[in-house]
């Protein structure tokens, strides 16, 4: 059978679930058409590419299910053991080989040396060969299994065998093949000496003949290539020979058939050949299972703390981190990153390494909360998600930065290395995307999370096992990766004292609520209140809750951070809050209300000072003026011989003029610590905070949900039902005329039309979209209206507007039924 053959299709009348037609082989196509809805899901749930975009019909889902690339990604999902009976069922179910073609479960088995299963449930080919069948790599042919048939080209040596004897012999000379058949099967009645040696080598015991009759030399030779790879080379491999004339041990073997020239200096070994040489067997061995897991034992209680502490850190430190930036933000490089200052002062104020903290920080862009603005001269800045994300519980703060970095191809351990070019690649710059990072993320950690609770894997087994897992996914930029993802895993709280933490297993498997309420249960709950203490600082024992924490970093200055945060008190601090709009009043109450010791008096008393000095000094605009209620101020202040720059003229007891604007003149003074404050025009003081700038993001994840895909895969398989039908619907076309007089074609077409919807039957038509491609419609017309047919799409499920002009042909449908 060909490999169009295996592609069959579309036969009009064959019905939306197209049936077989009598006489016709099965074919690839016929048998994923008559796969149940369910089925069909699983499929596309499983290869989601399929239906990027949603294929018109199930014979548009077969030719793109055995198209090169979607089979290769679904290849390197595969494990050791699946990719050998996939092998298995390319190499003995290949059509070039003797009839009948395929290969039943029976001889998969006896080929991988497998022993018959007395448990169902314990079968492992049934279950390798269903998950085959799932993701159609493989599909059944009356009652034998056949591989498609692109997987010929990308297993070209399935278990290291050589090609099957027809092809081989198809590429010789004529002759060479005629002299072979005259020598081997003289009184063959076959069709063409091809067929004739194809056939009698399909025999075991033909190939055990003829083995017997080489000598030592040339079984050795045999031996050799046995087991693959199944070509060898040797000088003039295209001489003519004969059993008559064959003398030395390549020579006796190529008479015979058992080695075949596929080059000027190239012998291979046929397939046939080589299973008689290997008894049958496919595999010296067949590995049904990972290797074992070596590592230590942790209480799983102290992998998901370690891992919900570091989570906690990353949490604290990028809003520590952002909070900053709204304020001063980091400068964008030309190349679009950040400056390795930037960098470093970013690692200083998260207290962590930069290496930790370049992964902070793609992680944080990676989950939209920082971009830059337009600007020509850019800046990093907080984008408006993050006043968002800061007020969600931390639990569902951390889940969006970890599904953010599960996601991402940029791979922040590459920051400070250089390119192909010798350029350093910056942290949040181009040169760090890897597309292969999200797969090795997910793959590392779900095979953690194959081992026991709170087992920490040796780096050595773990590897062995993606390598058993993941087989066609080995490289060394592939373990590069897995590397990177394992240490950030760790910075980020996924895994913690190298085991997966029970907080990240619901993750991996979309359910992010299960995994909101293990994470809640073991980070530290924020506290309310604060212990102040006499040397003018605070310790908040834990976090604090949001709008607390925000407070006090207003009136306080962080000073140390770890299991507790340590606030200072200062006159600028103060004077910080004060400015905000905040009153001594304010201040006090709050600290009394959130302290769990009594206020120190000396911290009354600072706040009461620096409050009563504070706004004493107005300025305004005359060029600028300064107003004062305490006439003695503003005579020191004019006495003052620090202020000879500014133009000081008394020109009242409370007001003195100056020859400088009111910005300079508020920034000299503040320099000269009098801390005047700005005033407008009806005399009202002007407070407020530093300017806190946003930028707009970018790339914002979206929710994921384990519901999604189910019913997406569902909805895709029901259009490409409806798509067959429209396809293969038994139809009487409505003739249409050819020529004619402008615009009676589509008089024609909005006739029959308009007669449908009379009489409400369903018609087919042919359309051409708006991308200019020719698709099947079925169409239940409600009205025919300014050259528009508005009607019941049933491809689509939903009422569509179609332009008669783009209606290329119209038929009647003889099963008018819903």
């Amino acid at each position: 059978m060909t490999d169009n053959a295996q592609l069959d299709e579309h036969e009009p009348g064959a019905g939306s679930r197209g049936a077989p037609v009598p006489g016709r082989p099965p074919t690839f196509t016929s048998w994923l058409r008559g796969r149940s809805d369910d089925e069909l899901a699983a499929l596309v749930a499983a290869r989601p590419d399929l239906v990027q975009p949603v294929p018109v019909d199930i014979g548009a889902l077969a030719t793109r299910a055995t198209t090169r690339n979607p089979v290769l990604r679904v290849l390197e999902r595969l494990d050791h053991f699946g990719l050998q009976v996939l092998e298995a069922v390319v190499a003995l179910g290949d059509d070039r080989l003797s009839e009948p073609v395929g290969v039943t479960t029976a001889e998969l088995s006896a080929a991988l040396g497998l022993a018959p299963a007395t448990d169902p449930a314990d079968d492992l080919l049934a279950r390798a060969l269903d998950d085959l069948l799932r993701l159609a790599l493989v599909w059944p042919d009356r009652g034998r299994l056949r591989p498609v048939q692109v997987l010929r080209e990308l297993l070209p040596q399935p278990a290291q065998l050589g090609p099957p004897l027809r092809p081989l012999l198809a590429a010789l000379p004529h002759s060479t093949v005629r002299r072979l058949a005259d020598d081997l099967v003289p009184d063959s009645t076959a069709a063409t000496p091809v067929e004739s040696v194809a056939t009698f080598l399909s025999e075991s015991a033909h190939v055990g003949t003829l083995v017997g009759q080489v000598g030592d030399p040339a079984r050795r030779l045999l031996d050799s290539l046995a087991w693959g790879p199944p070509h060898g080379t040797v000088t003039d491999a295209r001489r003519e020979i004969s059993l008559a004339t064959a003398s030395s041990p390549v020579e006796t073997l190529l008479a015979r058939g058992l080695l075949v020239p596929t080059g000027d200096d190239t012998l291979t070994l046929p397939r046939e050949v080589a299973l008689y040489l290997r008894s049958g067997r496919l595999f010296r061995d067949v590995s049904t299972a990972p290797p074992p897991f070596e590592g230590r034992e942790n209480p799983g209680t102290t992998v998901t703390r370690a891992a919900a502490g570091q989570a906690f850190t990353l949490l604290r430190a990028l809003e520590e981190l952002l909070e900053r930036w709204s304020e001063d933000p980091a400068a964008v490089l030309r190349n679009g990153g950040l400056g390795v200052r930037d960098l470093r002062r970013a690692a200083q104020a998260m207290d962590t390494d930069e290496q930790t903290a370049a992964l902070y920080l793609e992680t944080a862009r990676s989950a939209g909360l920082i971009a830059t603005d337009d600007r020509v001269e850019g800046e990093w800045l907080p984008t408006r998600e993050y006043d968002l994300w800061r007020e969600r519980p931390p639990e569902w703060r951390w889940l969006r930065l970890a599904r953010a970095w599960l996601g991402s191809d940029r791979v922040a351990a590459l920051n400070g290395s250089r390119d192909s070019g010798g350029r350093v690649r910056n942290v949040l710059g181009p040169g760090l995307v890897r597309p292969a990072a999200p797969q090795a993320r997910h793959d590392a950690l779900a095979e953690l999370g194959t081992a026991p609770p709170g087992f920490a894997p040796t780096q050595e087994s773990l590897a062995a096992r993606l390598a058993w897992r993941r087989p066609r996914r080995q490289s060394p930029l592939y373990t590069e990766l897995v590397g990177y993802a394992l240490a950030e895993a760790a910075a980020l709280g996924l895994t913690g004292r190298g085991a997966l933490a029970e907080h990240t297993r619901p993750l991996l498997e979309d359910d992010e609520e299960a995994a909101a309420r293990v994470l809640a249960s073991e980070l530290p709950t924020p506290l309310d209140h604060v212990l102040v203490q006499g040397d003018m600082t605070a310790v908040a024992p834990g976090p604090l809750v949001t709008g607390l924490a925000r407070e006090l970093a207003l009136v306080a200055d962080v000073e140390s951070t770890g299991g507790a945060t340590v606030y200072r008190f200062t006159e600028e601090s103060v004077r910080r809050a004060l400015d905000a709009g905040r009153g001594i009043a304010d201040i006090t109450d709050l600290l009394e209300r959130h302290s769990r010791t009594p206020l120190p008096q000396a911290l009354r008393y600072l706040v009461s000072d620096v409050g009563r000095r504070h706004g004493r000094l107005r300025a305004g605009t005359a060029s600028s003026y300064l107003r004062c209620d305490e006439p003695s101020v503003l005579e020191e202040l004019v006495s003052d011989r620090r202020t000879g720059d500014l133009g000081l003229v008394r020109l009242a007891p409370t007001v003195v003029a100056a020859g400088v604007s009111r910005a300079a003149l508020v920034d000299r003074l503040r320099q000269l610590g009098y801390h005047p404050v700005p005033e407008s025009g009806d005399g009202s003081m002007r407070l407020s905070r530093p300017e806190v700038r946003r930028a707009e993001p970018t790339d914002v994840p979206a929710p994921s949900g384990s519901g999604a895909p189910r019913e997406l895969s569902r909805a895709a398989v029901k259009a490409m039902r409806a798509g067959d039908e429209a396809s293969n619907i038994a139809r009487r076309p409505v003739p249409l005329p050819e020529d004619g007089p402008p615009g009676s074609r589509t008089a024609a077409v909005l006739e029959a039309l308009t007669r449908a919807a009379k009489e409400g039957r369903r018609v087919w038509i042919g359309y051409t979209d708006t991308d200019g491609r020719q698709v099947s419609r079925i169409v239940e017309p409600s009205g025919v209206d300014g050259g528009f047919l508005t009607g019941y799409d049933a491809t689509r499920d939903a009422v569509h507007r179609f332009a008669a002009h783009r209606i290329s042909a119209i038929a009647e449908l003889e099963n008018t039924a819903d």
